[in-house]
């Protein structure tokens, strides 16, 4: 089967959320250049911590948390001015070792991140870290969080979908500059391949006749070790005839 059209990428928010070991707090995300993303911690699963505990995610390297949207009963986020870090705060009851459930576990925390719109696709941002204290200040858990530049979802806009086709239809669309572009048909066969221009524009023509009947293509992108895919669209070649023109024309 094709992929859905965006990101192909290992992320928390939307996502599986990934945790390390040792009870230490992890987290992953991929977010595209000038977009937020939702960045989920979890992973805590020590001693229970009780009121005035305090989990903080320090921002990567040139990024900022516009949120930390979480409400659930006795949680409290807040961000710092400028957004160079957010945190969660439980203001519930003392909890006592023993009960359940205990607070930071079994949970996550999401916080929100906005990437600048220059961040290079495929870079992981550096610098950014987690920590877990007690009402005291203590640190119980270190972590860190892994946040990497995403791809921009590439477009194919040619051939159109539903237009009957020749056997070797030009595909074009846009991607971002210097990403490797596959178009691939519905049993992931590669139809043709270019590089996206520096505008962002891309165009290849297939080096085999596709065969005729019904179909369908998507486009992939890849730069940096990061991909994303396009919308699918379906396809009908008409005879053998060149650039899109069905046989005879």
């Amino acid at each position: 089967m094709l992929a859905a059209a965006g990101a192909l990428i290992v992320l928390v928010g939307p996502g599986a959320v990934a945790f390390g070991v040792d009870d230490g707090l992890w987290a992953f995300a991929t977010i595209e250049p000038g977009r937020e993303g939702v960045v989920q911690v979890g992973g805590y699963d020590g001693e229970p911590l009780g009121a005035g505990s305090v989990l903080t995610l320090t921002a990567p390297a040139r990024t900022k948390v516009t949120a930390a949207p979480f409400a659930g009963p006795g949680y409290r986020g807040a961000v710092a001015e400028g957004g160079a870090s957010a945190t969660y705060t439980f203001d519930g009851p003392a909890v006592s070792k023993g009960e359940a459930p205990a607070v930071w576990k079994g949970r996550t925390f999401p916080f929100v991140v906005s990437v600048p719109p220059d961040a290079e696709p495929g870079t992981r941002l550096p610098d950014c870290t987690l920590a877990l204290r007690d009402a005291n200040g203590t640190v119980h858990r270190r972590g860190t969080c892994t946040v990497t530049v995403g791809l921009p979802a590439p477009t194919l806009s040619r051939p159109a979908s539903g237009v009957p086709l020749g056997a070797l239809p030009e595909m074009s669309g846009t991607a971002f500059p210097a990403a490797q572009i596959t178009v691939r048909d519905a049993l992931e066969e590669e139809v043709c391949s270019t590089t996206a221009a520096p505008d962002g524009t891309w165009s290849c023509v297939p080096g085999l006749a596709l065969p005729s009947g019904m179909g369908r293509l998507q486009a992939t992108a890849t730069l940096n070790g990061v991909s994303a895919t396009s919308e699918q669209i379906d396809i009908t070649v008409h005879g053998s005839g060149p650039h899109g023109a069905p046989a005879g024309q």
